[in-house]
């Protein structure tokens, strides 16, 4: 029997992936008694959670029970539609149509569709081949038996579209179960609430009005902490490689159960790392942290997909002050709040932040890409005879740096409010790729950045013999800077003392373009309790 693998690709299939039971990650008591009282739901989630496993296990679990005809069909091929419903509405109900055959074996849905696609409005096809299907009996022995149709990416549509299919829905709703689906279940990443079609002339169609029917919105949940460590060890059972315990905390913060990260990451872990393909090795910290900055500097697809919308405002507009440190509330459109969390990139309790440690150190890095490839990395210049990094030489390179060109480099963010930290974070990582780490805390109410900067003393060993760990906290100068200094001492400090660094620097960044360049660049050091901090100002 071939050894089972983490799925990073595609639906679960039980046989070949380590998984955990998808009826265990939902509440299947509630999905059914919504299909029971013929009802239509949404079900939504980010990407690569696993909506599509869900949805095919539920219509594996309606089917046998004998009481429906449950069938699943994926229509995001018809976003190459666009707005155009004459195109849409016909390649949609094409692959329903395709779905009902292959999933029941039931060919007439197929026929029918080839012989009236071309007849029926595109307005009123889909209402009327779905109601040929509910009203069919199963076989020719049976009866009828209720349908139940599972629509997946559906926000994939737009326009006209989108606005024909929810309203064919809605239109043949009241014909259930005996002309039409029992229920429907909407499947994509963003609620119904959230889809937004424009009309001609500027007129906004919401989700919401065009699918008044839908009785309920259910999230599916990332894994748990005991998933995600039951997840790992499947692994261990099945081929009896051990893994460090240690490596379990830092997972959970790395991904807080996001499937695919969960996934990925263990796949980098026993497979990616060839030798580790010896089962008989065990898998220790430092090997996870490897995976960890593999898989961050892969930029796989999923990762690529949510880099990707930083670009659009909403994303921005909710982003953008977690990695500036703005003070209090930057009164955010709940709308935009509810977009962001459903893109999965956002948690908003205890408040609002970054939904876990990896897309903390992949959303920075993708704003600061070109940036950081842009600069000149000499490795002689910033260390020292032993091996260190001469963190004063450093930063006085980076101040004048900073003066000479953060206008201009600034200017080029599209996350300009964040400019100084993400120049920073750039500049750093750029000399860190030649083989330490770099470690950033963010979050809204933190008023500050927390840098750690890893750096291996040995360069055989790596990261498995001694290693330098510098902290950087950054802060922008709000009006006096002996005001605003002890209590940033305070916080450096404590910083210090969890990352486990013995060398603290504090940079305070000034904003005031009415200050001269003169005044803002300057360097001291500070104490507090007995313990020095190096503050600088840029």
């Amino acid at each position: 029997m071939k050894e089972r693998f983490f799925n990073t690709a595609g639906p679960v299939k039980a046989t070949k992936h380590y998984h955990i039971p998808l009826i265990d990650r939902m509440d299947w008591d509630e999905i059914k008694r919504l299909i029971d009282d013929e009802r239509y739901f949404i079900f939504h989630a980010p990407r690569q959670t696993g909506k599509t496993s869900t949805l095919l296990a539920i219509m594996a679990a309606l089917n046998q029970t004998g009481e429906y005809r449950a069938v699943y069909a994926n229509i995001e091929a018809v976003q190459a539609a666009r707005g155009n419903a004459e195109r849409g509405i016909p390649a949609i109900c094409s692959i329903i149509a395709d779905s009902i055959n292959f999933y029941t074996k039931d060919s007439k849905i197929t026929q029918w569709f080839y012989d009236n696609s071309g007849r029926i409005p595109v307005d009123d096809l889909l209402k009327q081949l779905l109601s040929f299907w509910s009203s069919r009996p199963a076989t020719k022995r049976s009866g009828q038996i209720p349908t139940v149709l599972l629509l997946d990416e559906v926000d994939a549509l737009v326009g006209d579209t989108l606005i024909s299919l929810l309203r064919q829905l809605r239109a043949g709703y009241t014909q259930r179960p005996e002309a039409f689906p029992q229920s429907v279940i909407l499947c994509g990443v963003r609620d119904v609430r959230d889809y937004r079609m424009e009309q001609p002339g500027g007129e906004i169609i919401t989700g919401g009005s065009a699918f008044n029917i839908k009785a309920k919105s259910l999230r599916m949940a990332n894994f748990t902490e005991k998933e995600t460590t039951a997840l790992i060890l499947q692994h261990t059972e099945a081929t009896g490689q051990s893994f460090e315990s240690s490596i379990f905390p830092e997972l959970w913060e790395d991904t807080k159960g996001q499937p695919w990260l969960v996934n990925a990451l263990a796949h980098e872990m026993v497979w990616e790392d060839k030798t580790a393909r010896d089962r008989t090795l065990s898998i220790d910290l430092e090997r996870y942290f490897a995976a960890r900055e593999r898989l961050i500097q892969s930029r796989a697809t999923h990762l690529d997909q949510l880099a990707d919308k930083l670009r659009e405002d909403r994303v921005r507009r909710v982003i953008a002050p977690l990695f500036a440190n703005i003070d209090g509330d930057p009164a955010f459109r709940d709308s935009d709040l509810g977009y962001v969390e459903d893109l999965g990139l956002i948690n908003r309790r205890p408040q609002v932040h970054i939904s876990n440690r990896i897309y903390r150190e992949i959303l920075p890095r993708e704003l600061i890409i070109s940036t950081q490839e842009g600069l000149s990395h000499q490795q002689a210049w910033y260390l020292t005879e032993d091996h260190r990094l001469d963190m004063p030489k450093l930063l006085i390179a980076f101040q004048q740096f900073f003066r000479e060109n953060s206008q201009s480099w600034i200017e080029r963010f599209d996350y300009k409010e964040a400019g100084p930290q993400l120049l920073l974070q750039a500049f750093l990582q750029r000399i860190l790729n030649g083989g330490g780490r770099l470690h950033r805390e963010y979050g809204l109410g933190r008023k500050r950045t927390d840098l750690l900067m890893e750096w291996p003393l040995d360069q055989e060993k790596g990261m498995y013999g001694e290693v330098q760990r510098v902290v950087l906290e950054l802060k922008i100068l709000r009006g006096n800077l002996e005001t605003q200094l002890p209590k940033a001492l305070v916080q450096t400090l404590e910083y210090a003392d969890i990352a486990g660094a013995n060398e603290a620097h504090l940079i305070f960044f000034n904003r005031d373009n009415d200050v001269k360049w003169e005044d803002k660049i300057w360097h001291r050091q500070d104490h507090h309790e007995g313990r020095m901090v190096n503050v600088w100002g840029c």
